[in-house]
């Protein structure tokens, strides 16, 4: 199903300064927020839809990238779920109107989500790669296992919030709820903090993780990498680790797809009376026959010889596409024979008796 325009989701003109692209967002995340549609799954899509809107519009460069080239600009844009929107635009809510970004409500939280960009080979992406990537981030605490409390201390129930992690808040006619300011939603608050983490439950440490490209892939491609991204606070589970990837261009193989194109020289007499060519795949050579007569710009197939399918069910096809070279210098005796051929075919060149040039230099 076709992407709508990301002007016509949020209601604004192309001309629309920021402010007035955040203020139509305002209203769309209003009126569609979880909270307020519990259980719809038609506002949770409108959700999405409006905040990968604005997350395109609301940033210069992406927007200047979507005007020129559409979609397409943006690369693989959305939401793969409503935490994604809230990992993402956390402090806009309360920025908005003093509400919290949802998902959990109080108590254990799930950390945010985090990426990573690899660049791979041509061919890795085709035929998938195992890699060996170093990240730093965020993990556990060792010392406090992610409690942010020192050993023997408590965790106890925020007063203020009463251990739901977040306070209500009456705004004209709406009855909103926002991040408990006490215990910044965690819904506790620490007696003694861990000397190790300083009560935040977490440190950044450098890990080594493995990344398995499968066959097929494309640039902007996401790998998910469960549990990989923060730790959650209070102990709270992870979030996950995005890998995207980035394909480098072949110097021989242009992609369409599935399928791969590749320019093949041939001589005019090759390509007048036919022959056998070796031509390198991906997969190793392949002789094929060029049939007589081929025109410069002709394709030959090579099935199955393309990208594997990302489900793993097949491949696409090798176009092979034929450009007939024509020679810029040739020795007498080339030369006499095409100029006997442009005899017997009657086709008159400039090295043609009768032609201008050898009418100037043969006068009497």
């Amino acid at each position: 199903m076709a992407k709508r325009d990301y002007y016509e989701i949020l209601g604004v003109a192309k001309e629309s300064a920021g402010p007035e692209v955040k203020a139509a967002y305002r209203k769309l995340a209003m009126k569609f927020h979880p909270d307020r549609n519990p259980d719809d799954k038609s506002a949770e899509e409108k959700f999405k839809e409006a905040s990968e809107a604005y997350e395109v519009l609301s940033d210069s460069e992406k927007r200047a990238r979507y005007d020129r080239f559409g979609h397409q600009g943006v690369g693989n844009q959305g939401f793969s779920d409503v935490n994604d929107i809230f990992s993402s635009f956390g402090s806009i809510f309360e920025d908005f109107f003093g509400m919290a970004g949802g998902g959990q409500r109080g108590g254990v939280k799930r950390g945010s989500d985090l990426r990573y960009d690899m660049a791979i080979e041509f061919e890795e992406a085709v035929f998938g790669v195992e890699r060996e990537v170093e990240i730093e981030r965020p993990v556990r605490c060792d010392t406090c296992t992610g409690t942010g409390a020192k050993a023997g201390s408590n965790r106890n129930t925020c007063r203020t919030c009463a251990g739901h992690g977040q306070v209500n808040r009456t705004q004209g006619f709406f009855a909103v709820r926002m991040v408990c300011p006490t215990c910044a939603g965690q819904g506790s608050t620490i007696e003694k903090p861990c000397e190790s983490c300083r009560g935040q439950g977490r440190m950044n440490k450098k890990k080594k993780l493995a990344v398995k490209v499968p066959a097929g892939v494309d640039s902007g491609v996401r790998l998910r990498l469960s549990g990989e991204g923060e730790p959650g606070p209070a102990g709270g589970p992870s979030g996950d680790l995005y890998v995207v990837l980035h394909v480098k261009e072949s110097d021989r193989f242009v992609r369409d797809g599935l399928d791969l194109i590749v320019e093949q020289p041939i001589g005019i007499a090759q390509a007048a009376l036919g022959c056998k060519l070796t031509v390198k795949t991906l997969d190793g050579d392949i002789e094929v026959d060029v049939p007589s007569g081929t025109q410069s710009g002709e394709r030959l197939t090579l099935p199955g010889s393309g990208v594997p399918h990302l489900k793993g069910v097949g491949r696409g096809d090798m176009h092979v596409e034929m450009r007939v070279v024509v020679p810029k210098k040739l020795t007498k005796e080339q030369r006499e024979i095409l100029l006997k051929y442009a005899e017997i075919s009657k086709e008159e060149t400039l090295s043609s008796a009768g032609g201008f040039f050898h009418r100037i230099f043969n006068q009497d």
